[in-house]
């Protein structure tokens, strides 16, 4: 059981010919989508409204076969997040957060998680609201020492009214962190004025054993404590990249978990090189679609053989 703790949302996508479309989404969300597209049984941890939007989006969830026994129900109106598609397929996010589903998961909604869970995914809106954001970090700090805790911190500066504190949080994660995902740009944002692998590296010093370093259509670097290593990102026409990190994350841990690996695993270089090359292909395949749109497992199996690389 993979258990992915965190928010759903619904995106307002607003193209640059002002056209406007609601899609569901949300980091968490559509990394749970993603993971049980690709095979995974996996568990979505948060809270969902009763409202129009958050019954669409609990029945994409059921559609695309995530389990819901920890997601809470809330009659708090649906988050949501209007994201700007520029010409090139990259987004502008601004949130409507305020009294809002998103942020109310409380401590006694997530008391432990499932036996049988073996890795725990967290990351973007989910470590910035609250209480959502306490009620992960002390779940994190609860998890049994088996259970691999996968973050993507996926920084929404728009979303952030405390930076400080946000970092302060990170901070405090990271030492029970076993796997890093930031972009260059959660790394800039993060470690204002160090050079990206600088900052990778301090963070993986706090606790990870490994950081999936990603830059867009640049290689993928995969930092650990003493080596760096640089994969290549297929060469795909973006639509937008609305949850391309998200599919990311998910077919790291999608592949990890289906290969049989564990936490005591993620220091053969050999096997996480292989579950990013997977990730990396999940990704891609999402960004030649519009909005968060993740592959299934035999288009990702696919999808290896057919993408070109640069």
């Amino acid at each position: 059981m993979i258990v992915v703790a965190g928010e759903s949302l619904v995106d307002l996508l607003v193209r640059a010919d002002g056209s406007v479309r609601a899609v569901p989404g949300g980091g968490p969300y559509n990394t749970a989508r993603a993971l049980a597209r690709l095979g995974s049984t996996v568990a979505f941890a948060g809270c969902l409204s009763d409202d129009r939007f958050g019954r669409m989006l609990r029945s994409q969830l059921e559609r695309d076969g995530v389990a819901l026994d920890l997601a809470i129900r809330t009659d708090a109106p649906t988050t949501l997040a209007v994201a700007e598609i520029e010409a090139d397929g990259t987004a502008h996010y601004h949130f409507y957060l305020t009294g809002t589903s998103a942020s109310g998961l409380l401590p006694s909604h997530l008391a432990r998680l499932p036996d049988e869970t073996t890795v725990l995914h967290i990351g973007t809106l989910g470590l910035v609201m609250e209480p959502i954001g306490s009620t992960i970090e002390l779940l994190v700090g609860s998890v049994a020492d088996s259970v691999v805790v996968f973050a993507d911190p996926n920084y929404r500066p728009a979303a952030i009214a405390d930076a400080p504190a946000y970092r302060d949080r990170l901070h405090r994660l990271m030492p029970r962190v076993d796997v890093l995902k930031v972009s260059v740009d959660d790394l800039a944002w993060l470690h204002p004025g160090a050079e990206p692998l600088a900052a990778a590296r301090t963070m993986v010093a706090r606790g990870p054993v490994v950081a999936l370093v990603t830059d867009g259509d640049a290689p993928v670097r995969v930092v650990t404590r003493s080596t760096v290593v640089e994969l290549p990102v297929p060469s795909v026409a973006v639509v937008d990249t609305v949850g391309a990190g998200d599919a990311f994350g998910a077919g790291f841990v999608a592949a990890w978990t289906d290969a049989g690996h564990g936490r005591t695993d993620l220091g053969d270089l050999d096997q996480v090189l292989a579950a990013a090359v997977y990730a990396i292909t999940a990704g891609a395949m999402t960004a030649t679609r519009h909005g968060a749109d993740p592959p299934t497992r035999d288009e990702v199996s696919q999808g290896t053989t057919t993408l070109s690389s640069p």
